[in-house]
This record gives C-alpha cells, structure tokens and sequence, in this order.
C-alpha cells in the first residue's frame, strides 16, 4: 500500500523545496542546475520556453536575465508518494510589479538526493 506523506519524508522534501527557492532568489545558476535531475527525460515548461532535457535548462539558466525574481509563495502544498516520489505546488506574486503566477514541480529521490524531474512556471491573467 503506497504511504502519503511519510513525516520524514515530507520533511526532506521541504528542505529540498526551499534549497530551490532560496538558489532562485539568489539567481545561484549552480545551486539551480544541481537541484535538476541530470537526465535527458527532465522537462521545464515555463512562461515562455518548453524545455527537453537538463542541458537545454542549464543552457536556459546561464542564459536568462534574471530580472524581477523576487517573490512571496502563497499556497504551497507538498505531497509525497511513498519515500521516493513527491510534488511541490506553489503560486506566487512578484515583488515588483506584483505579477501572480503558479509553479509545480516533481521530486523523485535519486542517488544524489531529491531532484526535480519535471517542472512548470505559469502566470496568471492581471486581476481586474
């Protein structure tokens, strides 16, 4: 029988969710890169970019002008899938600008800890 949210197991994955957020607000390409799954079969599909692989999202993040990054989440829920598998959901608002959007992520526990295998950025249409 597959065990949700193992206390432990959320735990480390919680930590792993603010690792990636604190190397975000901190544009850390390396800490990003690190936190991503080393494989072919790792996928980010963010606001304006579909990305296959970890070298297209390592190539992404050394890239990118890290503009307006700052942000508070709102909303976050961690759910983990026996001690192996987990999904982080997030939304957030920009500091600046106040722009509103949702982030979802997949943790799988590998050799080198928990990484992210797929991830998604989206932002919300301006409120009226």
């Amino acid at each position: 029988m597959l065990e949700l949210n193992l206390p432990d197991v959320v735990a480390e994955v919680e930590a792993a969710f603010r690792r990636y957020e604190a190397a975000l607000m901190a544009n850390d390409v390396a800490q990003l890169n690190e936190l991503f799954w080393r494989s072919p079969c790792t996928l980010r599909f963010g606001i304006a970019e579909n990305l296959y692989g970890h070298e297209a999202i390592a190539r992404y993040r050394r890239e990118r002008a890290a503009t307006d990054i700052g942000r508070r989440l709102e909303n976050t829920a961690i759910t983990t899938f026996g001690r192996e598998l987990a999904v982080a959901n997030t939304e957030f608002r920009r500091n600046v600008g106040g722009a509103r959007g949702r982030q979802s992520q997949t943790w799988l526990r590998t050799e080198q800890g928990w990484r992210i295998v797929a991830a998604h950025v989206s932002l919300l249409p301006p409120q009226s």
